[in-house]
């Protein structure tokens, strides 16, 4: 048994394959519901390639025949629901039961009639609504006349938090609380009592299904079976390995990419390989707008690809424009993203053209590779290097610590280029390892007074130190501007979960002087190496810097970063910023040219009735002598045009109704995310919504139009915090369908975290809330005094002091 067993012949094959054939259909007619192992299912080529293998398949087969079957079915938005589900079904394996786990619509009701004991697992959605995946099935259990004589139990989850109003409360996990009366009222026997996991609990909704769990093996006979100690983790057959044994074995980020991309079969890459086309600027997607409807007509989903461009400091050239134009038309979805990191986004790629749109980036000198995924992303740098020598100085510190930080894998290059392996040596990532970094890692570089990249949003950051001869920090001329080098920043960052107070958005630390390109470079490196080496490889909503900061301390942190330099690191300077919007309308360069900064309403360039943006920017680009420049607030600056091409450049303003004219501050000061219906994170929308919410905020609060009031206001569609939103004056993040929470008290420079203000508001509870609170604002506030100090001043939200108390003092 310990060598492989070989079938010499292709007539010892047939008659093998006649045999095992032979049981397979003796099983099905004795099993209600046969489980045959996908060994026994596959060719024989491929899967028996040893006989211990073939006969431990087949005897598992037939032990299945004697145990007693349990349907398990879930209804799930977030995945919580489905993954205990997957895991329940584990255990029950384990124990002797015959168990099967799906989706509650996929299960078809007149099999559910017939089932003897069925387990349900489900989430709430909205103000007690069913979950997508199982409100089919939910309306015809609460249409049906039948008599159930069906064994059911019963687990939801819920969030107490949600409903603090005893009023409220009824919607606190409604809908299994509904599920479970319905079936008891149908005739159905409960195996157990209703179970409830609340999100509240001190150890999540996992503290309620542990107490729940054993009365379900109880009733099923099956609580004295010995499992031992198992990882709750192994017990989903579905569950991808671990993120860094997938990194391990792909081959430096080859994986199975390239097969998966000469499958015609599905529209979609193996899910392990979809781990790993995020390293190389691209994530799988799916049009969720059409995922019931397709799922209902026995299709797959409407799968296809955003690709991600990589521009450090955000400069990119007319013809690089150009291209990026033709690909959105000729294979995307006729749309432009600008992005909040200063890249470009295409989406809608289907699988078929991915590898000609990504080759034809690279044509145009631009690319996708570390775009994405557990390295270092796109660099971000004010993006006018003409303003002065210092901002030029910034813009080639960003490409230089882009170009360090690269990955350094042929795998690339293999893919998408088919570029050829030059020797069959393996790659080698002397900075990042086979398993590179345990999460994403961000850069921005900031120039005082204006913060238009949330530089401490980030992992990491240079924040230039000058001096001003003159004194005035706005007099950027060669002869007045001395630059004394960079204060370094770390630990910031965006990502939390909802109701996980484990998890929370952070502003970084200021942590070192540098005065040099090689000191920046090398202490950039070194930080990395530190994160590297000990950030949080288990759990990946505590493995970003910020959280190994916070563990640790920053003293710790210190030393780490200073025994991989080899030399002590200089004390931070102080900073300060006045903004972190982007400065609109035209200005003069220390070159003499002219630069245009354009709104671009969140980032999308895009041909509306109103608007001919995409086409005018089109034949911009075809005339223009210098250059574009895509900002960290996703809006567009047209550079280095002369005086005369100026008026040219006007004249198609004109023509396509392209300009800032009529916008108010706070639509200017306004981001979102993409969100629906690509994002698989989303919970609500984003970029599709905002425009109008802030459009019906502008009916109501005229004042505030009319005059020189900005505000920043961001949205996002989950807590993932794409837009920056916690830094945000008024920002609002996705928690269901029409469903935000509500924050309040960001710096308006980006330098202070805003706090929660009102959970699960829909917008008539918005705009109630805000247009008094804006209105008295405009007529109340102190001279110069921005939103979020308002607020803050007249007690409405309190301050957010530190990223470890962004959950603490709310005012409910």
């Amino acid at each position: 048994l310990d060598e492989p067993f070989e079938l010499d012949s292709i007539a010892l094959k047939k008659s093998v394959q006649t045999f095992l054939d032979n049981k397979n259909y003796l099983a099905q007619i004795v099993e209600k519901h046969p489980q045959l192992s996908q060994g026994l299912t596959r060719s024989l080529d491929k899967n028996l390639q040893d006989r211990a293998k073939a006969l431990n398949s087949f005897g598992n087969l037939l032990d299945n025949l004697n145990r007693e079957p349990l349907l398990i079915l879930f209804g799930s938005d977030g995945g919580n629901a489905e993954g205990i589900a997957r895991r329940l079904n584990g255990e029950a394996n384990l124990r002797g039961l015959n168990s099967r786990v799906m989706a509650a619509n996929d299960c078809d009701f007149d099999t559910f009639v017939e089932e003897e004991k069925v387990v349900f697992v489900l989430s709430t959605a909205g103000q007690g609504e069913f979950p997508l995946n199982i409100r089919t099935f939910w309306k015809t259990l609460s249409a049906a006349s039948v008599t159930l004589t069906n064994k059911f139990a019963v687990f939801g989850l819920g969030d107490s938090h949600y409903w603090p109003l005893p009023e409220d409360a009824h919607y606190f996990a409604k809908a299994p609380v509904d599920l479970d009366k319905k079936l008891a009222a149908l005739g159905g026997e409960r195996l157990c009592d209703l179970g409830i996991g609340d999100d509240q609990a001190e150890d999540g909704y996992d503290e309620g299904l542990k107490k729940w769990s054993p009365g379900l093996w109880e009733s099923l006979g099956v609580d004295k079976v010995d499992i031992g100690d198992i990882d709750q983790a192994s017990l989903d057959p579905n569950a991808l390995p671990p993120d860094d044994d997938i990194k391990e074995g792909s081959s430096y980020l080859r994986g199975t990419i390239a097969e998966g991309l000469q499958d015609e079969s599905t529209g979609a890459l193996a899910v392990k390989d979809t781990k790993l086309t995020k390293f190389h600027g691209i994530y799988q997607q799916d049009d969720r707008d059409l995922r019931e409807q397709r799922k209902a007509n026995g299709l797959e989903p409407a799968y296809s690809f955003m690709i991600r461009v990589r521009l450090p400091g955000g400069v990119t050239t007319p013809q690089q424009w150009i291209k990026m134009d033709d690909l959105s038309v000729n294979f995307a979805n006729n749309t432009l993203k600008l992005t909040t990191r200063q890249a470009y986004q295409l989406h809608g790629v289907l699988k078929k053209n991915l590898k000609h749109t990504i080759a034809e980036i690279n044509t145009e000198l631009m690319d996708t590779l570390a775009a994405c995924g557990d390295v270092n992303r796109n660099v971000m740098c004010n993006p006018n290097p003409c303003a002065s020598s210092v901002h030029a100085r910034m813009d080639q510190l960003s490409r230089d610590l882009s170009a360090h930080l690269t990955p350094q894998t042929s795998a690339y290059h293999e893919i998408w280029l088919d570029k050829k392996k030059i020797s069959s040596t393996e790659d080698v990532e002397t900075l990042y390892g086979p398993t590179y970094l345990p999460r994403k890692f961000k850069i921005a570089i900031a120039c005082p007074p204006n913060n238009d990249v949330d530089v401490t949003a980030h992992d990491l950051g240079f924040v230039a130190i000058l001096d001003f001869k003159d004194g005035n920090k706005n007099n950027f001329d060669a002869d007045n501007v001395i630059f004394l080098g960079y204060t370094v920043t770390v630990g910031g960052g965006m990502g939390s979960t909802h109701n996980n107070k484990k998890t929370f958005p952070r502003l970084a630390d200021p942590f070192a002087f540098v005065e040099t390109t090689k000191e920046c470079i090398e202490i950039a490196e070194a930080i990395v190496l530190t994160q590297r080496d000990h950030g949080d490889r288990v759990n990946r909503k505590h493995a970003r810097m910020k959280y190994t900061i916070e563990d640790h301390g920053l003293e710790w942190f210190k030393e780490q970063v200073e025994s991989r330099l080899g030399y002590n690191i200089k004390p931070p300077r102080a900073f300060k910023f006045d903004t972190n919007g982007d400065r609109y309308g035209w200005t003069k360069g220390t070159d003499g040219l002219n630069y245009y900064s354009l709104f671009v309403e969140n980032g999308r360039v895009k041909d509306t009735p109103e608007l001919q943006l995409k086409t005018g920017l089109r034949e911009i680009a075809g005339i223009l002598e210098g250059d574009f420049r895509l900002t960290g607030n996703q809006n567009l600056i047209l550079g280095r045009i002369s005086d005369s091409h100026k008026v040219v450049i006007e004249k198609l303003f004109q023509k396509y109704g392209i300009g800032n004219e009529g916008k108010s501050k706070i639509r200017l000061n306004s981001m979102a995310c993409v969100a629906l219906p690509t994002c698989a994170l989303a919970m609500a929308e984003s970029e599709r919504y905002l425009p109008s919410l802030i459009g019906k905020i502008e009916e109501r609060v005229e004042d505030l139009v009319g005059t020189d009031n900005p505000v920043t206001v961001r949205m996002t569609g989950c807590p993932n915090g794409c837009a920056r939103p916690y830094v945000a004056e008024i920002a609002f993040v996705g928690k269901a369908p029409h469903t935000y929470n509500m924050y309040l008290g960001g710096g308006f420079a980006g330098d202070r975290l805003n706090k929660l203000y009102k959970e699960s508001v829909q917008e008539s509870e918005i705009l109630n809330i805000l247009t008094p609170l804006l209105k008295n604002y405009v007529a109340n506030k102190k001279l110069g005094e921005r939103f979020g100090d308002f607020v803050i001043r007249h007690k409405i939200i309190q301050a957010t002091t530190a990223g470890n108390n962004f959950h603490d003092n709310l005012n409910f």
